[in-house]
């Protein structure tokens, strides 16, 4: 395999303001500080199309300035070029895992490891649940969550 060939990884939750924004920008600060942002495409999306455009919640942007991390993300929904354009597809619950398998299934050889973000959490925690109707603790539990599974895919990926 080629050295200067890039890698790439879409984050995906159910709206895309509050888990993923959180997952793609702990996995773009970990890779920056690791010497190979330059080497990623790294993204975030949604399964639905509520939240297009739309910032990430005001929670999860203090959760992550409040751990030095920032990011500029606006909520898109994933599309069928994801699959093909993505090696890595890692989601934060079964509803977003089979809602991509499903979409996945519209899009011929599609090149897509689609996976449970958490299924790399080595605490053993799959399911990253969505904090959206939760507290500021629960974002926090969120951002943990995401520098244990981000840190291990990205340690399974170099």
């Amino acid at each position: 395999m080629a050295g200067s060939s890039s890698k790439s990884v879409l984050f995906v939750c159910l709206g895309n303001i509050c888990r993923s924004p959180i997952a793609e920008a702990v996995f773009r600060k970990m890779a920056t500080e690791a010497g190979v942002v330059d080497k990623w495409v790294i993204d975030s999306g949604a399964t639905s199309d509520w939240n297009i455009g739309s910032s990430p919640d005001a929670r999860g942007l203090a959760c992550l300035r409040n751990h030095g991390t920032e990011t500029s993300h606006r909520a898109r929904q994933v599309t069928k070029d994801d699959f093909m354009s993505f090696e890595y597809i890692l989601c934060m619950d079964e509803s977003n895992l089979s809602e991509l398998n499903r979409k996945a299934k519209s899009v011929k050889n599609y090149q897509a490891k689609i996976e449970l973000l958490g299924s790399y959490d080595p605490q053993k925690q799959r399911i990253i649940q969505d904090p959206y109707y939760g507290s500021d603790e629960d974002f926090g539990k969120v951002y943990e969550q995401c520098v244990r599974c981000c840190k291990a895919f990205l340690e399974a990926n170099s």
